[in-house]
């Protein structure tokens, strides 16, 4: 039986997770969530730094540490699910070895730095018959499940205007690969931040026909771009205006949704990621993913404006929804892959754009 014939669905006890990379994503968004995930065990974690092993010690104790990612790969009949954390450099040809093991896989987003790549990884997964998903967290933000579920009951009637924004203020860059120049690296914040502006516009109004963008360089000594401006059509009609910016000192509204009959305003972060980075984990008691009533959103009119409670964010979602297309063949993952396709042929349209000053149409 070829390894990506494996019947996951007689697999006794939890599906085994390994896990490449213990940095920022690694330990603070998938560690926890994976750990939070009935079904899921998170079985090992390659990172090689003697701080980060011993963080993943004190965190997560009967986690194995493993040195590299052929170390991890070499015995892919121990592991169920691979999910990738690592730099964004690495994520297709580590995705390309864990799916060519036959092992079901995670990737961080980015997906691959261009649409052709992805589509190679979406490619290898079908004809393998291995699980491919993108980790598009923001997808279960509570301000998106919000604007979806108006959307979705016709409280704004038909929606003509999409106005979404991840503006931070970072004046000084800061040490590490999302800032380095080589554009192997991936970094800057268009496919950062950019890569979930994307995701959450198409996810709303479907396939985009033109994409005009405005892309910059603004901090002293940055070498990646940090600050974006995006217009997109989509074949709907809908137009889609996303920003993301590092020197942003005062943010605009995290959401401005404008239909025929009312619009929706929603200011400030999901509270996600700032809980995870805290340390706080899904099922720690405390209500998790609730947006403060303080910040909830507006819905109406200049004329008459109500508050809206803000749908509760749901990380936990994505990793419930992997082990669910785990145990049950056929099951779809949390996020289709070739969703990531489609957004990185809007973000390859848009540095074009920038680069001409002109609009793009996609194909």
């Amino acid at each position: 039986m070829s390894p990506s014939l494996r019947p996951l669905a007689q697999h006794d006890g939890p599906f085994r997770v390994g896990l490449i990379g213990y940095g920022l994503a690694g330990s603070a968004f998938h560690a926890p969530l994976i750990a939070a995930t009935p079904g899921l065990r998170l079985d090992a974690v390659v990172t090689a730094n003697p701080d980060r092993r011993a963080q993943l010690l004190r965190e997560h104790p009967d986690t194995r540490a493993v040195d590299t990612p052929e170390q991890l790969l070499a015995d892919p009949d121990a592991l169920d699910l691979v999910v990738i954390a690592s730099p964004n450099r690495t994520h297709v040809p580590l995705a390309r070895a864990a799916l060519h093991a036959g092992l079901a896989t995670v990737v961080d987003k980015p997906l691959a730095a261009t649409a052709a790549e992805a589509l190679e990884l979406c490619t290898t997964a079908e004809e393998r018959g291995a699980l491919l998903t993108v980790f598009q967290n923001r997808r279960w933000d509570g301000d998106f499940l919000t604007a979806a579920r108006l959307i979705r009951e016709g409280a704004l009637g038909r929606v003509h205007r999409f106005e979404s924004r991840f503006e931070r203020f970072r004046p000084k860059p800061k040490a590490g690969w999302r800032e380095l120049a080589d554009p192997a690296e991936v970094g800057g914040t268009l496919y950062d931040l950019g890569s979930h502006l994307v995701d959450q516009a198409l996810a709303l109004f479907g396939p985009v026909e033109t994409v005009y963008a405005e892309i910059d360089v603004r901090r002293d000594g940055a070498v990646v771009d940090d600050d974006a401006f995006l217009a997109l059509t989509h074949a709907s009609g809908t137009r889609s205006h996303l920003w993301t910016s590092a020197i942003a000192p005062m943010a605009g509204p995290r959401l401005r949704v404008l239909g025929d009959a009312a619009g929706y305003v929603k200011t400030g972060m999901d509270p996600q990621e700032a809980d995870l980075r805290a340390g706080h984990r899904p099922g720690d008691g405390r209500p998790w993913g609730a947006d403060e009533p303080g910040r909830y959103g507006t819905l109406g009119t200049d004329e008459s404006t109500v508050a809206v409670r803000t749908d509760p964010g749901d990380y936990p979602a994505f990793y419930a929804g992997v082990a669910a297309a785990l145990a049950n063949p056929g099951t779809p993952p949390p996020v289709d892959p070739r969703d990531a396709v489609a957004t990185l042929a809007v973000l390859e349209a848009a540095r074009a754009s920038a680069a001409t000053g002109t609009t793009v149409r996609l194909d």
